[in-house]
């Protein structure tokens, strides 16, 4: 094991998680901050077409995929489509959906507990891998991803300047519990359009409440992820030479003459169609070196014990 070594911080790729209710603001949230990080954005779209309304607002474009039904698998799959398309920002509207939408982790709990005929944990020992997967994939993207969840609702009762005010409050996020703490940086999105920062590794950020935010949060975010040391970069890939096919025939043509044993011109057998197999040897070569062989097969010494 390696001893403690200095800490410093690293350049990384934002996770950002925005909680709120429906009607809040969490997906135009999201495209702003997006937009204020640059690059190419990507928007998963669990909500029926509903991100494609704010095309164009503000001058924010984006491309968009729309999902029907909302396994994990089809998650990672589009986390992958993301990647490979040289995004820079990947938004994830809602990753709710995943979990509780059609198709989604509940959904597959309950279908996997009634055929299997165990129960529910039945159900959750065959979900709860396909949920990592999908958190193992937002997690190891290298690219920025947004989510955006939905909460679970409480209306309150307030009184705001004599008059009785029945107010929604997101609570819980629609997810598994605890997954929160995954993310970079949490934030419920209020019906006021507030962004009220949760949870934070950014110290700056911590107990902020901001009121609209957009642009501005995702440069500022883009510029403290940067500030860190570049990552290493990845060691050249060593690229062997192709191997010397006339060295190779030599050394074959020295050691089958050299054979003197069944086992040694068999092992010698093995070898050049090993050769022929790796592409090593083109199939002329290969004949002629199994000529030798067949020709010292008949000569060799049958070796004691065979």
């Amino acid at each position: 094991m390696s001893g403690f070594k200095r800490a410093t911080k690293a350049q990384a790729k934002l996770r950002l998680g925005l909680v709120g209710p429906a009607g809040s603001g969490k997906t135009m949230t999201a495209i702003r901050i997006a937009a204020g990080m640059g690059g190419k954005t990507a928007v998963i779209d669990t909500e029926r077409g509903s991100a494609s309304l704010y095309a164009g607002e503000r001058g924010l474009a984006f491309d968009v995929l729309e999902l029907e039904t909302y396994e994990a698998e089809r998650f990672v799959e589009a986390i992958k489509q993301a990647e490979e398309g040289g995004y820079s920002v990947l938004i994830i509207d809602s990753l709710s959906h995943a979990w509780a939408g059609k198709g989604g982790i509940l959904e597959f709990v309950d279908k996997a507990a009634k055929r299997n005929g165990g129960g529910s944990f039945s159900g959750w020992r065959d979900a709860t891998p396909r949920h990592n997967e999908l958190v193992d994939a937002i997690l190891g993207a290298k690219l920025h991803i947004i989510c955006t969840l939905r909460s679970k609702v409480e209306h309150v009762i307030e009184t705001v300047n004599g008059r009785t005010v029945v107010r929604k409050v997101g609570l819980q996020p629609v997810q598994r519990d605890g997954l929160e703490y995954e993310f970079t940086v949490v934030g419920d999105v209020t019906q006021d359009h507030e962004l009220i920062i949760t949870k934070t590794r950014a110290a700056w950020l911590k107990d902020q409440i901001i009121r609209e935010a957009g642009e501005d949060l995702g440069r500022s975010l883009l510029e403290w992820l940067n500030g860190g040391e570049a990552p290493a970069p990845a060691a050249p890939k060593v690229v062997e030479a192709a191997p010397d096919a006339s060295a190779i025939i030599a050394a074959a043509e020295k050691k089958i003459s050299a054979s003197t044993g069944e086992k040694a011109i068999a092992a010698c057998r093995r070898r050049v169609d090993e050769y022929l197999a790796l592409g090593v040897l083109n199939t002329d070569q290969w004949s002629s070196l199994t000529d030798l062989i067949d020709a010292k097969a008949p000569a060799v010494t049958v070796e004691v014990g065979e």
